[in-house]
């Protein structure tokens, strides 16, 4: 059974698939075709699985590899990111301190509901104030409240986070165009 799901999950994220049925998926069941080799499909299935569960675990890039110099005094607090476009390079601008460098163009093409997961971090990670209600919502205070790793008041959890989304979106891409054709199987 496990297999089975690995075996979906591997398919699903197939470049081929994806080009094939992805704007079917949209408004339709998923037709998952049989491969004529399963096993690649579920192994594949397993690792992007595990990868794509364990995304916070390990970072797998470090912030200096990013262009990124973390000291006592360095600010980590996110107001509102930027990407933007630097000498060709899509760069990240983190806050008026930090600008996020070297981010391999595959982490980009990682895509997750129409934007690559980089895009959705940086718009959903910033300080705003909804209208209506006055409540704020501080990305910043999770991080905080939890001791992030830095220290209680200037927590690294949003530059991690961004860290490993680049770790685990290069990766998935990797993966993804290690697939063979899906081929008819019987």
């Amino acid at each position: 059974k496990e297999d089975i799901f690995y075996y979906i999950y591997g398919v699903l994220s197939s470049p081929e698939y994806r080009e094939k049925f992805g704007d079917d998926v949209k408004k339709v069941l998923a037709r998952v075709p049989f491969a004529k080799d399963f096993k690649i499909f579920s192994d594949a299935g397993r690792k992007l699985g595990e990868l794509h569960v364990n995304y916070d675990k390990e970072l797998g890039v470090r912030s200096e590899e990013l262009g990124v110099k973390v000291t006592e005094k360095t600010s980590l607090r996110v107001s509102k990111m930027k990407i933007l476009n630097e000498n060709g390079e899509k760069v990240i601008r983190y806050n008026d301190e930090i600008t996020i460098k070297n981010i391999p163009s595959e982490a980009w093409e990682y895509i997750v509901n129409g934007k690559s997961a980089l895009e959705w971090i940086v718009e959903r990670y910033q300080d705003s104030t909804d209208k209506d209600s006055n409540l704020r919502n501080d990305c910043n205070a999770w991080g905080i409240e939890h001791g992030g790793r830095q220290s209680a008041s200037n927590s690294r959890y949003i530059l991690d986070l961004i860290a490993s989304v680049i770790h685990v979106s290069v990766e998935s891409v990797k993966i993804m165009k290690s697939l063979p054709e899906i081929g008819e199987g019987k």
